[in-house]
Order: structure tokens, then sequence, then C-alpha cells
């Protein structure tokens, strides 16, 4: 199985879309997410599977790190591994992950399809019994990543999406993941809010302050406000290169810590600026 880099910015591309495909690599997005599920009406799923072998072929040939978002249920998830291009494929996203066992049942069906070139699983939770269970299901070893699924989370409870009612199911997802050492997507707001992109940039950086390592885009102009949003800012960086100056000069010195603005640096202090330093700009 292969490696997830770590990835920010997730934009979706129905595979029907063909037209969206020309300039889809340009778009600045770390991923292209291939979607064979919600934005593909029933009558079009064999059709969009065709497509979606052609476009994963040719993203990842212009360097497109792909993600394939299959459908939900077995006898759909069959038919979209049909002839895939497995070593084309970077991640498989399962979504509307409700119970481990359904997880289990994807995994062994990708291993036996797909063998030594089976790609990792995004699990994709969009409902109330889902994050309940997302414990149970970041214990997988098939899993690279978990997703937050806001508004179909929202649309469950008949609610708006909006922070008051996804702030603890996204805080339950981001902590499993990280518990993990998985990587992990998703705001705790609307990610369908296109025209107002002040809005859209608050509500990325409230969830790279949650823990999120990334989003999930449904427009090309999300892309940019995700990428900057999750990535450490020039101040960050700055005050990062500084602790770790301090720390290097502390442990020249023989201490464990040092005062720096007022503040003692120790061990978690300097991983999270070793760890700002590594991000991508």
């Amino acid at each position: 199985m292969s490696l997830l880099p770590p990835l920010r910015s997730l934009l979706f591309l129905p595979a029907t879309a063909s037209h969206l495909l020309a300039k889809a690599t340009q778009r600045g997005a770390d991923a292209l997410v291939v979607d064979l599920e919600d934005s593909i009406p029933p009558d079009r799923k064999a059709e969009a599977r065709v497509m979606a072998r052609a476009a994963i072929s040719d993203l990842a040939a212009r360097g497109a790190t792909v993600v394939l978002r299959v459908n939900s249920e077995p006898d759909q998830w069959r038919a979209d591994f049909v002839d895939l291009p497995w070593r084309q494929v970077s991640a498989l996203m399962l979504p509307k992950l409700e119970q481990p066992q359904q997880l289990a049942l994807f995994a062994n069906a990708l291993a036996a399809h797909a063998g030594d070139s089976a790609p990792p699983v995004v699990a994709l939770l969009e409902t109330p019994r889902g994050v309940l269970v997302a414990q149970a299901l970041s214990e997988h070893p098939a899993l690279c990543a978990l997703a937050f699924g806001s508004e179909d989370y929202a649309a469950a409870l008949g609610v708006a999406p909006a922070p008051a009612a996804l702030t603890w199911p996204a805080s339950q997802v981001l902590t499993c993941a990280h518990a993990m050492g998985l990587q992990c997507w998703g705001l705790a707001a609307s990610i369908a809010e296109v025209q107002d992109i002040q809005a859209f940039e608050q509500s990325a950086q409230t969830a790279r302050a949650m823990g999120f390592t990334g989003a999930l885009c449904i427009h090309p102009a999300q892309v940019a406000v995700v990428n900057r949003a999750f990535s450490p800012s020039a101040e960050e960086r700055a005050w990062a290169a500084r602790v770790v100056h301090a720390d290097d000069t502390a442990h020249a010195a023989g201490l464990g810590a040092v005062l720096l603005d007022g503040r003692m640096v120790d061990r978690p202090i300097v991983q999270r600026a070793r760890r700002w330093l590594l991000a991508p700009h």
C-alpha cells in the first residue's frame, strides 16, 4: 500500500464533467477527487465509471495526486472497482461510513481486487452514527485519513451547517484521526460557500485551529483559500525559525529549555515549530 502525502486541499471533480479536466491540474489543489458518488445521477453511474478511468489516467499522467470517491453501497463500489488503473489512484474515499464492518468488507474486497497495488482508504464520516464510531473506524490499518462531511451531517440533523451543530462532531472526528496518526480533512461549517470567500476562509482558519489538516473543496475558488489557511503564515514561520534556533542554542549549552519572548520553550513547542517549518507554503 502506498503512502499518501500530506494534503491541504482536495478538489472534487464529477467523473462526468470532462470539461473541467483540462484545467484541473492548474487549480493548485494538493489532490483532485474524481467523484462517482453524490455528483453523479443514478442513471449515469455506468457512464461515469468509464469516464473516471480515463480521467484518473489523464490526471495522474499530468502529475496530479488523484483520489477516487466511490459509491457507498457494496454492489456499487464493486462495480466502481472494475478495470480501475490502480497504480494511478493515490487513495479511495469511501463515503457514508457508519459501521466498522462496512470498512472491513470494503478493505478486504479492495485487497482482493488490487493486490499489492491497493491504495489506502479515506473514511468519509457524514452522519451521527458514523461520528459515534469514528474511533473504531480510525483503527483500521487500511486508512490514511478521516474526512468530515459537514453538509450531510447537518442535513441528518435537519439544521443549517453552522458551527453550533458541527463543532462537536468535527472535533470527535479529528481527535480520532490524530490519535491514530491519520490526516483529517473538514470544516465545522459549510463547504458550499463560494461567493463569500472571506467567510469561507474564516471557516478554514478555524478548522486549522481546531486541528484539521486540510479541507475538501467543491469549487476552484476555494483551493487557494484552503491552501493558505492550512499553511503556516509568514509570521508563524518566522516565529518557528526563532524557536528552533533558540532550542539549538540551548542544547549546545546543555540546557533542556530556554526563555524566548517571555515564554518557556520546551519540547512540545519545539515540535510544533519544526512541523511548521516543514509544512508546504
